[in-house]
């Protein structure tokens, strides 16, 4: 055990907790569901671009995203590539309109609230939808966050990572707990900033190591097609096609990924919005660039020296390039990237559970303390499945559980959330029948044609949920005259429209 590296780590864990602490004692002064939620919608651009941006870019991007581009090469690529594009389409279409839409809906804080008030419905079978698939794909996607601890634990420090992920389970919970919206969007905004250090230095100190005259690789030298052919078997197959189709298929994610476009609800101003904008195109591109390059730059340095342990190549890099304090810091770049995400994750599945199931259907009359306290005790019951999938023995890995559940939230999610900000004759029906189909194709896909076919479940998720709901959509009753308006006026940028109504 490096026990400087480690005290490295235990200061950032620290950091995170007083981020909490400060949010709670705050929040005493104007406790609400809407301040936990979603942070009052104050939140300014930069805080709320890196905080989607660090949310999104789970520990798959230090740790998944870099070994396979070592293993691989550049074939790998397509996953970055369809994420890339998936983002900026998110931050440009998305973003500014669902923003607007869920204000003069009612001022919508959750995405269940936002499909469920666009429509103008009392019913509350979609918010119970949404809220089911919230808390069943959020065990699965933060238990990948959990199990990313622990293998960064076992790794660096020799720690059981059982030990390590019931240490990091806890602290995730801990500042949640405490702070709500504001403590998970500041820890965020921190950790974005940690992972873009750690993914700049890492690759550019490593450079000039190889250059050096006396370097040796540990290994054999990579053939020179690693680094160019982004076919990943070599040649035009159905092996490398399905490649590109899946990779690009991770960018329909972005459209309805809950815990990610929940940022944009929170931003404060038509002025922050823009500023979030490029911000989080930015980051996400260089965020995006720079993992590849750490997979690519790692066959260099290391050769051949870590095939069947590819996905610690950051890991070990950092390690072999920087003294043991500085390289426990940008280490605790893994940690950010997977807390950033548990974070977001709990307290999204949390907020659909309080403000659509609990106070919808179980106590109407419920106060704001009552709200946010059910919110925190489904932060703790996630938390704690999510650490038994994790932990257990049949557990496929980060990848896989990052991949089961983006592609269980794109393909449910995002045609709803496409289709409620551009096409005014969606209805309430279409949404269910979309939600449901996607959520339901993409789980067979998964479960019995992933492996034969070689396409991520995502796109066959997307594309069925897509047309449930249009074609239910044209089967059923037309939209009424409220609905329409409230459509039309959500076009307009929101200090327009509050001053047209005034």
């Amino acid at each position: 055990m490096n026990y400087v590296e480690l005290s490295a780590i235990i200061l950032y864990f620290i950091l995170v907790i007083g981020v909490g602490i400060y949010f709670f004692v705050r929040s005493k002064k104007s406790e609400s569901e809407k301040e936990y939620f979603l942070g009052g919608r104050n939140m300014s651009g930069l805080v709320a671009a890196l905080s989607a941006g660090a949310s999104d870019m789970s520990a798959w991007v230090l740790m998944g995203l870099p070994g396979s581009i070592y293993l691989a090469g550049m074939g790998k690529v397509w996953i970055a590539v369809g994420l890339l594009l998936g983002t900026v389409t998110a931050w440009i279409f998305v973003a500014p309109r669902l923003r607007r839409y869920s204000i003069v809906a009612d001022d919508s804080i959750t995405i269940p609230q936002f499909l469920t008030n666009r429509f103008k419905s009392r019913h509350k079978a979609l918010q119970i939808i949404c809220a089911i698939v919230f808390v069943i794909v959020y065990c699965v996607y933060s238990a990948s966050s959990i199990s990313a601890c622990g293998t960064l634990f076992n790794t660096v420090l020799g720690i059981d990572p059982r030990i390590a992920m019931i240490v990091s389970t806890a602290i995730i919970v801990v500042y949640t707990f405490l702070g709500g919206f504001n403590a998970v969007c500041w820890t965020d905004f921190f950790q974005g900033l940690l992972m873009l250090a750690a993914l700049m230095l890492c690759p550019i100190i490593a450079v000039f190591a190889i250059n050096a005259p006396d370097f040796v690789a540990q290994g054999g030298t990579a053939i020179p097609e690693h680094f160019y052919n982004i076919l990943s078997s070599g040649k035009l197959d159905w092996a490398s096609i399905a490649d590109i189709i899946t990779g690009l298929g991770w960018g329909l994610g972005y459209f309805g990924m809950p815990h990610i476009i929940v940022r944009y609800i929170s931003i404060r101003s038509e002025k922050d919005m823009r500023r979030s904008q490029i911000v989080g195109s930015c980051w996400t591109t260089i965020i995006l660039i720079m993992a590849a390059v750490v997979g690519l730059i790692g066959r260099q340095f290391f050769g051949d020296a870590l095939e069947g342990n590819d996905s610690i190549v950051f890991i070990s890099m950092v390690r072999a390039l920087f003294p043991a304090f500085i390289a426990g810091v940008l280490l605790s770049a893994i940690i950010a990237a997977s807390m950033s995400t548990a974070d977001s994750q709990l307290l999204a599945a949390s907020s659909a559970f309080s403000s659509d199931v609990y106070k919808s259907v179980i106590r109407k009359n419920a106060s704001n303390k009552e709200m946010m306290w059910s919110g925190r005790i489904v932060v703790i019951i996630i938390a704690v499945v999510a650490f038994a999938i994790a932990s257990s023995p049949s557990c496929k890995g980060i990848m896989a559980l990052v991949e089961c559940a983006w592609g269980g939230f794109g393909s449910a999610f995002g045609p709803a959330i496409i289709l409620a900000l551009y096409w005014k004759r969606f209805t309430y029906s279409g949404a269910v029948a979309g939600i449901v189909t996607g959520f339901l194709v993409d789980m067979i896909w998964y479960s019995f044609l992933t492996g034969i076919t070689g396409i991520y479940e995502i796109v066959p998720g997307f594309i069925c949920g897509l047309l449930a709901a249009v074609i239910v959509s044209l089967i059923s009753k037309k939209p009424s005259q409220e609905v329409l308006d409230t459509f039309e006026k959500a076009k307009l940028p929101v200090e327009t429209s509050v001053a047209a109504e005034e």
